[in-house]
């Protein structure tokens, strides 16, 4: 089955580009012409991954996305006409996938597209539990985190990078590596990525996020998962 790709943009040409390079590629895609409409097609269509764009006359595509991340783990790709790292940092922290700039290459947008359909159908051995001390169930091939027998919601970037501690517990993983894997190359130097996932990640699997004892910090190098018993 093709995956199902909504495009969000008010501008209609970038939508019949997006549209046609996406269809030709092999993916199902659908479009929306602002945010209202797009919010309505993520909750009747449930797509795959969403290209959205920042800028709308209606619903801003940070609020899109805001409404989104409530209920919805979908990958989502940004897109504004402006450059500015605040945009980028602001959507990544919201929790989308990735972030691209207008002007784009078609070709390069494809490559985005299907780089994160791949990290974000990951799956984990069937059958096998990755981390339980009793408290803290970790199954990523149910894609299942309970804390003290209630699951959790995690947005997308909380379970990759999760899902990238735990499999490597007892390892410090460097932050370079860390948002290398998760979030593309482009994104090697953006450290406060990695802080804040972090930060929200401790917020619902510690007992005291002050004083973590699953997500270790290794000052200067990056985090490290405990190690099961």
């Amino acid at each position: 089955m093709n995956e199902k790709i909504l495009v969000v943009d008010d501008t209609a040409d970038i939508r019949e580009l997006l549209l046609e390079a996406l269809q030709i590629t092999g993916y199902e895609v659908s479009e929306a012409a602002n945010g209202t409409e797009a919010l309505h097609k993520i909750k009747t269509e449930s797509p795959d991954l969403v290209v959205l764009d920042i800028s709308m006359p209606d619903i801003s595509g940070f609020q899109v996305l805001r409404e989104m991340r409530k209920t919805s783990k979908t990958p989502v790709i940004m897109l504004s006409a402006r450059a500015e790292t605040a945009d980028k940092v602001e959507s990544l922290q919201l929790g989308a996938d990735d972030y691209m700039t207008k002007p784009f290459q078609i070709s390069e947008m494809t490559a985005r597209v299907e780089a994160v359909l791949r990290r974000t159908v990951k799956s984990a051995i069937p059958g096998k539990v990755d981390f339980n001390d009793g408290r803290l169930l970790i199954d990523f091939a149910k894609h299942h985190v309970t804390v003290e027998a209630e699951e959790l919601e995690l947005t997308p970037k909380e379970y990759e990078l999760l899902r990238e501690l735990v499999l490597n517990a007892g390892i410090a993983l460097k932050y370079e590596r860390i948002l290398i894997d998760i979030w593309g190359p482009e994104y090697r130097d953006e450290k406060k990525l990695v802080h804040a996932i972090v930060r929200r990640l401790r917020e619902k699997i510690e007992a005291d996020p002050k004083k973590p004892s699953y997500i270790i910090a290794i000052s200067g190098i990056g985090y490290r998962f405990k190690e099961p018993f």
